[in-house]
């Protein structure tokens, strides 16, 4: 019997490999390229431990080359969405009964494994299957989920150390139960270390989970449930169910036993899902915990005293890494006048230097965006900026889907604030940017704090103590993870929790212990050791 008061101290993050020409986890990465390269995977549905094929089949594409098959995978359906429940719900009793270190040191092992023996396969599945290039890679799918993990064991400490306090006569105790049901994890295609957490945030606090990856990110996605089973997972605890979103989620929520939503997508999606759930709370056990994190239109805000060169780097990452596929990534900016004057030359020519390709070509700064509906889309938004009086496009504009959805850093220049692409999230290689009076800097933090309906990240770029401080202020609910003289994007676990309101989602700050603490029901226990044995209290003396 294990009758310690065990803590996970606080971990140091995940050094992020560089993949430098030369390197040895370069060429390595390179090799696991090659050979999955060469290969079609098959991908069954998981459901209590247990491999699933359906009649109903599909194919993951590489975004950069859709006409090459990287895997084939089944499809769930109703039966398949129930029997997932079935099992998650089988494996709840013995998993949220297991005491908490003991899950902590299954999701710990999925880190080391992580950092080791499949660094490089995760890497590339998710650099093949969702283009990414090996840096973008590398901080998502490797160090940004080894993080959460390990990150997430000493969060739980933390929460389990939380107790109220006990006199002589009582003692207190707050126990933190799973939920009574099981969690609807839907995780993105953009983010593998995303999907991951969107699992093991619950599954370590003993709950036990359905998952429904995001077609578009399955193969690192199925790699990855693979690795959460070979660390010691038990059958049942996650549920790997690849298919059609609605038709799951039909049969998710509104079956009684959902215990809550763990969400990354469109805001649209979550909005559907949240009234559903609401039209459905008299079938539940208990009210579902709705966790999302949704859509952004994340800006960078420059004061006249910025500095320009550091400026024009934090928009070009901030804007075009990942092609612009991050829910943070700067999507709108506002520069006065003086420092548009500095940097509008140096921008366009840096934008117009970046190389597009494939991620297995270590050159490309950018690759593919996602598939051909987001490819569409995005070329909506910047055609309708070619046509328009009231824009301008300064960089980029092109876009070519014969091979693969390749569309070149867009910069366009709107004369007016509420510009379509100043309001509307695009999520993909475009910046818009509206240039101001100097002297209307308050005035125009207004119109920021107003444009969008998000409020997911920002960023302040100034060298002026006062103008910060004013910037904060005024922005104060416009975004969840403000950045000062820094690119909007890049939060980092255990430093910059994250999350968003508004538009943007539930603000639960992945990367912290106050995720966590959603998926706990705490319970109070009073125990008092010399109970009365008169009903009569002093007052009622004569």
């Amino acid at each position: 019997m294990n009758n310690s008061i065990f803590q996970f101290a606080l971990p140091a993050n995940e050094q992020v490999l560089n993949y430098a020409a030369g390197s040895p986890e370069r060429e390595a990465l390179k090799a696991e390229i090659e050979r999955q390269t060469k290969r079609i995977v098959n991908i069954p549905l998981i459901i209590g431990g247990k491999e699933v094929r359906t009649d109903n089949i599909d194919s993951v594409c590489m975004p950069h080359n859709h006409s090459h098959i990287l895997a084939m995978y089944y499809k769930a359906g109703k039966a398949e969405t129930e029997q997932a429940i079935a099992a998650a719900m089988d494996a709840h009793r013995q998993w949220s009964a297991l005491p908490w270190e003991e899950r902590a040191a299954v999701l710990l092992r999925v880190a080391e494994l992580l950092a080791g023996k499949y660094r490089f396969v995760i890497n590339a599945a998710t650099m093949l299957g969702q283009s990414k290039n090996a840096y973008q890679a590398e901080i998502d799918s490797a160090c940004e989920l080894i993080d959460f993990l390990r990150f997430n064991a000493h969060f739980a400490s933390e929460i389990y150390a939380m107790q109220p306090s006990s006199n002589q006569q009582t003692i207190n105790r707050l126990e933190y139960r799973a939920l009574e049901g099981f969690v609807y994890c839907v995780s993105p295609f953009n983010f593998t270390a995303i999907a991951g957490n969107l699992n093991a945030a619950p599954v370590l606090m003993g709950n036990v989970t359905v998952w429904k990856p995001a077609t578009t990110a399955i193969l690192s996605n199925y790699y990855l449930m693979k690795i959460f089973i070979e660390a010691g997972l038990p059958a049942g605890v996650i549920n790997f169910l690849p298919g059609q979103g609605t038709l799951i989620s039909e049969t998710v929520l509104n079956d009684k036993n959902l215990a809550g939503i763990h969400f990354t997508g469109s805001t649209a999606t979550f909005n559907s899902m949240w009234k559903t759930v609401g039209s459905n709370l008299e079938k539940y056990r208990s009210y579902p915990k709705l966790v999302g994190e949704t859509g952004g239109k994340d800006f960078v805000f420059v004061h006249p005293s910025a500095e320009a060169k550091s400026l024009t780097v934090a928009l070009i990452r901030g804007a075009f890494e990942y092609q612009g596929q991050k829910c943070s990534a700067a999507s709108r900016a506002y520069i006065p006048q003086s420092i548009w004057t500095k940097i509008k030359d140096e921008l366009v020519a840096k934008t117009g230097e970046l190389t597009t390709g494939a991620p297995d070509d270590f050159a490309n700064f950018v690759n593919a965006v996602i598939d051909e509906k987001a490819f569409d889309s995005i070329m909506q938004y910047i055609d309708m900026a070619a046509n328009n009086p009231d824009a301008e496009i300064i960089a980029g504009g092109k876009g070519d889907k014969t091979t693969g959805y390749f569309i070149r850093p867009t910069v366009i220049l709107a004369r007016t604030p509420d510009f379509v692409t100043m309001k509307e999230e695009i999520f993909g290689p475009v910046l818009t940017i509206y240039v101001y009076d100097d002297d209307k800097y308050e005035e125009t933090l207004e119109i920021c704090n107003q444009t969008s309906p998000y409020a997911l990240t920002g960023a302040i770029f100034s060298t002026c103590r006062y103008a910060i401080e004013t910037a904060k202020c005024k922005l104060k609910y416009a975004a969840g993870n403000f950045y000062v003289n820094d690119k909007p994007t890049g939060a980092v676990v255990g430093q910059q929790p994250f999350g968003g309101a508004r538009a943007s989602g539930t603000n639960d700050k992945a990367g912290c212990h106050l995720n966590l603490l959603r998926w706990t029901s705490p319970r109070t226990i009073k125990e008092t050791l010399t109970p009365p044995t008169d009903y009569k209290y002093p007052f009622l003396q004569s």
